[in-house]
């Protein structure tokens, strides 16, 4: 994942650089792993030191990963019972710690798809072609906000959040009640409002309000217990 061996090279997460990094079942990984995903995350390189080396490689990646809700994968499912105990629940969910979940930006519930649609042919084009337009815009202010092609709101600084990132009024009072509320650590609360940067860039709004707020939150509720 990280990279090493006696003499350094590459791993999974610099050769992912400028990609995509993804994990299927991330809950199945060594945690040792899992926990190297950190500084990456964070700082976009990875350092691998060994005996006979010490070297630095880019690894600015999207993270996409998957789990299921227990290690049966029926928890919480309508139609067929979980045969996990609640212990067995709550620590396959506690193997990704909170300072790895902090450094993801979405944490998405999928329903499990009906079989009866398994087989069905729909015809999704209009709504593809409707959201590429939506992220093409929203991508198009940022290029315009930041006069770069190669910058996100993703990248940009917290000190940089109130010239590039300000909130109303309402806003700022239903993040701070939330993040007393869920007792959001100091990064959550900037990745939140990053989040409702892009959300409010889609619904092409200058100012971040308390729905963009709202709709960003969601996408930090993990705990499924």
């Amino acid at each position: 994942m990280i990279g090493g061996g006696t003499r350094p090279v590459p791993g999974e997460i610099s050769l992912s650089h400028l990609g995509v990094l993804f994990l299927d079942e991330i809950p199945e990984y060594p945690r040792a792993s899992l926990e190297a995903l950190r500084q990456p995350l964070e700082d976009k390189v990875i350092t691998v030191s060994r005996i006979n080396g010490h070297a630095k490689y880019p690894a600015d990646f999207m993270l996409v990963a998957t789990m299921n809700p227990c290690p049966c994968g029926f928890y919480g499912d309508s139609k067929k019972s979980c045969t996990c105990t609640s212990t067995q629940i709550i620590n396959y969910q506690r193997k990704l710690s909170g300072p790895l979940l902090d450094r993801i930006d979405l944490i998405v519930h999928v329903e499990p798809v009906k079989h009866e649609s398994l087989l069905k042919v729909s015809n999704n084009n209009l709504q593809h072609l409707e959201a590429i337009n939506l992220i093409n815009k929203a991508q198009s202010k940022q290029r315009n906000r930041y006069k770069s092609s190669h910058k996100y709101n993703n990248n940009i600084s917290n000190r940089d959040i109130n010239k590039f990132a300000p909130l109303s009024t309402d806003a700022q009072q239903l993040l701070s009640q939330a993040a007393d509320r869920l007792a959001l650590s100091a990064r959550s609360y900037f990745k939140i409002i990053k989040v409702a940067r892009t959300i409010a860039d889609i619904d092409e709004q200058d100012t971040i309000d308390t729905p963009h707020i709202a709709e960003a939150l969601q996408y930090r509720l993990h705990n499924n217990t």
